[in-house]
């Protein structure tokens, strides 16, 4: 079994190459990664054509997917599920005082005035994540410039809906989701790695992959533990 990795539409796409007879495509939660199983026979513009001719299907899926992960709004009560890099926590909004968000054993405590509303609650969380994604990509940054040989002229936390990072080549920026507070630090630092490998090449070819499994060998294995892990579905999406 050999695997690809293709970029069809602006999607990235998974390939199998398995020992079947015809294709298949599933895409997958928590935010609509595609996967093919291809036979071994087609070639890559065959698998192409396959893909386009399925897009409009694929496109809905995902679009349910991500609308589906939005659908649970969290209250921000006490006794909430939050996860920080990785980490299951109980919320705890029972301190009032001056805005504060602190992590003591399996708690996350978010402290807020008295009177708040769960959307402020929310705010001072969301900033908090940001100061946490903030604080640590300047050590990844570092060794994967050195890695790579390219320093970004900008880098900015933002949240996007449906990336986890994106890369500007042109001006020489790349965004980060403050969602990767929530995850495990090893999908960070694949984030990192995946969008300054752009800089080196612009889409998700061969060498791209190449390059990937040279610098990063067990990135496929960061990345879906990136996306299979819990995203908006448990998690309070506030856009």
């Amino acid at each position: 079994m050999t695997t690809a990795y293709l970029t069809v539409a602006g999607l990235g796409i998974d390939v199998i190459y398995k020992d079947i007879k015809n294709l298949h495509v599933s895409v997958y939660p928590p935010i609509g990664r595609v996967r093919v199983a291809a036979p071994q026979r087609l070639d890559e513009d065959s698998i192409r054509r396959a893909i386009i001719q399925r897009l409009p299907w694929i496109k809905q899926q995902r679009t349910q997917l991500q609308n589906a992960a939005r659908q649970t709004e969290r209250t921000m009560r006490s006794g909430e599920t939050h996860y920080v890099w990785g980490r299951a926590l109980l919320l705890d909004v029972s301190r009032t005082g001056r805005p504060d968000v602190k992590v003591d054993g399996d708690s996350l405590w978010v402290v807020s005035p008295e009177g708040t509303d769960a959307e402020h609650r929310y705010a001072i969380l969301d900033r908090w994540y940001r100061r946490e994604l903030k604080a640590a990509l300047p050590p990844l940054l570092e060794k994967w410039q050195a890695i790579i040989g390219h320093e970004p002229t900008k880098v900015v936390v933002r949240r996007m809906k449906t990336k986890w990072g994106t890369c500007q080549p042109n001006s020489g920026a790349v965004w980060f989701n403050p969602e990767l507070a929530r995850k495990n630090p090893r999908c960070l630092e694949y984030i990192v790695a995946h969008e300054l490998m752009h800089f080196h090449e612009r889409t998700h070819n061969e060498r791209f992959v190449a390059l990937m499994d040279k610098h990063l060998p067990d990135w496929r294995s960061r990345r879906d533990e990136l996306n299979e892990a819990p995203l908006a579905a448990e998690e309070w999406i506030h856009d």
